[in-house]
């Protein structure tokens, strides 16, 4: 067994970058943090996300600290800045998008346990107030991760790594 070189990773992926891209759209709720932007945009790009919508106060490439985290996923994944998140889920729901808010709610289910309908709109809160109200009458699901500790919940581009890993596996099959 060796490690791969840096070439032959990057060959492999230009292999794959063609079928990669999964019915996964992340719509970001207000996030306060570039850093969790772009470590948003490369977990993205890791799982094959078709877009990312970044809403409200969201943060946009171009900017250095999207760029120090995402390391160019910013480029390579699609993304588009709106203003009015209920207006861009209410598009997606229209088109046919599960609406699955990942947020702690008296309905919300384990990640684990969430088999998805594809295709998913995954939409990911604020750092501090989660998803705003408005988006909840939209959704059709919540899931979230159980947390063993004192704090309540994961950073947020955590959390969406792990839940983004969950989904895409359902919809490679």
């Amino acid at each position: 067994m060796r490690k791969l070189t840096h070439q032959e990773i990057v060959s492999r992926q230009q292999l794959k970058v063609a079928e990669s891209c999964l019915p996964l759209v992340a719509v970001l709720d207000n996030i306060r943090s570039l850093h969790n932007v772009g470590s948003i945009f490369r977990s993205a790009d890791g799982v094959g996300v078709e877009k990312i919508w970044l809403c409200g106060i969201t943060g946009y490439p171009p900017q250095s600290q999207i760029t120090k985290t995402a390391i160019g996923a910013e480029d390579c994944v699609s993304w588009e800045h709106s203003l009015d998140v209920k207006q861009v889920v209410r598009e997606l729901k229209n088109q046919g998008y599960q609406i699955v808010l990942l947020e702690q709610m008296d309905e919300s289910v384990v990640y684990y346990e969430f088999v998805p309908r594809g295709p998913i709109c995954l939409v990911i809160g604020n750092e501090k107030e989660g998803i705003s109200d408005e988006l909840v009458a939209l959704s059709d699901d919540a899931i979230e991760i159980a947390m063993n500790g004192i704090k309540n919940s994961l950073n947020v581009s955590v959390a969406f790594g792990v839940v983004a890993c969950h989904i895409s596996r359902f919809l490679k099959q």
